[in-house]
């Protein structure tokens, strides 16, 4: 593994950073520590999208025929650096940057591209992703919501559940049964569907934190056009695993790391037996073990990117990255309520609250990440099985 960054890599970093620096006023004012897609977080999140769009730097790594810079693996991990280190963020706008948009590239026809790539740049297309249903989760190939062929169109009727910025999408990349005749991978049809259509209806999911950003959908004789199907009829489960194929390879190290500092300087203020926590040895040594293992993470996402940067396929370090960097953040939200004792139940901006009752709402929302995704427990079933060979339980 080699740290070192090419000049290139430098000139890229330098180019970044002086653009970053000159353009953070227009970045939404602190990362929300709720950030489920209220109203007023939403339009922050489209004006710094449209302002990184502007400058050439919404979605750095797609190729330069679909309107990105072309970036390398290298010069994203910069991109991700650079932010981070102005505590900065890639504004979330549903899954057309990150999913749809790469999917399409490998599957999708020209009319296709054309009409939904540069809209999905510009934030003029909003998407969500519609796969889990209230009976396939984990078992998504289990999936019941059908779609009936009526010649020219396709009559969508059925229910998709936890789909992330419903309530704001425009449109919705949907896994459907077109043949429910066959066997369960089989049958399957990939569509894309315009979430103003007559006969959808979403309905929020209000978490334990408040938060509104899940969703369920409810389709009802919804018609869609047959251009609007990615790859071949009944051959949809292989452009799904495309999209999932994107959707893990996420960083889980990068916001871990920033809240073990913020832990490390909430001790530092807590009051306890005339000093404050920080001089109690005991928690000097909880939270640099938190700071050891968010360093594990850093090196093992490092991992991660050495063998994209040698073309080697995926390996177990995804699996890993998701399931400890998860754990470790629930481990660090909960251990601060231990610090905080009885301040720890006040709620999320209450009066008096440490930090506005940013740790507490941290606490609540931190289950949630251990669960989507892939829960916790599959990954350890895939790392078990898959890379240490033990037997299926």
């Amino acid at each position: 593994m080699d740290f070192n960054y090419s000049p290139q890599d430098e000139a890229f970093r330098a180019e970044v950073r002086g653009w970053l620096e000159k353009n953070r006023q227009y970045a939404p004012s602190g990362r929300s520590p709720l950030d489920d897609g209220g109203n007023e977080d939403w339009q922050a999140r489209v004006r710094w999208h449209k302002r990184l769009n502007e400058g050439g730097w919404v979605a750095v790594h797609w190729p330069k025929e679909y309107g990105g810079r072309g970036a390398t693996v290298m010069e994203r991990q910069i991109f991700r650096e650079e932010l981070a280190r102005l505590d900065l963020i890639e504004p979330f706008l549903g899954m057309g940057i990150s999913l749809l948009g790469p999917t399409l590239m490998h599957w999708g026809t020209d009319a296709q591209k054309n009409r939904h790539l540069p809209a999905i740049l510009r934030a003029d297309e909003v998407w969500c992703q519609g796969y889990s249903e209230p009976g396939s989760g984990s078992d998504l190939a289990s999936l019941k919501t059908r779609a009936e062929d009526h010649g020219d169109y396709f009559l969508v009727n059925g229910q998709k559940v936890w789909t992330s910025m419903a309530q704001f999408a425009d449109w919705i990349f949907l896994l459907v049964r077109t043949d429910p005749e066959a066997p369960k991978h089989k049958g399957i049809s990939y569509l894309l569907v315009d979430m103003h259509s007559p006969g959808i209806t979403v309905r929020p999911l209000v978490q334990m934190t408040g938060g509104r950003g899940f969703n369920e959908v409810f389709f009802e004789d919804v018609r869609v056009p047959k251009a609007n199907i990615v790859g071949e009829k009944n051959n949809g489960w292989q452009v799904a695993i495309t999209t999932l194929m994107f959707e893990r390879s996420g960083n889980y190290g990068e916001s871990v790391t920033q809240q073990v500092r913020e832990l490390a300087e909430l001790a530092r203020r807590i009051p306890r037996n005339g000093a404050t926590a920080w001089d109690d040895s005991g928690v000097r040594q909880r939270i640099a073990r938190f700071a050891s293992e968010a360093v594990a993470l850093k090196y093992t996402a490092y991992r991660q990117l050495t063998r994209q940067l040698k073309g080697i396929p995926p390996g177990p370090e995804g699996s890993l990255m998701k399931l400890c960097g998860t754990e470790l953040g629930l481990a660090v939200a909960l251990y601060a309520m231990e610090l905080l004792g009885p301040y720890s139940q006040m709620d999320f901006e209450a009066p008096f609250a440490v930090d506005s009752g940013k740790w507490s709402l941290r606490m609540l929302a931190a289950r949630g990440p251990t669960i989507y995704a892939g829960t916790n427990q599959i990954q350890h079933n895939i790392i078990g099985e898959r890379v240490l060979g033990l037997p299926k339980g």
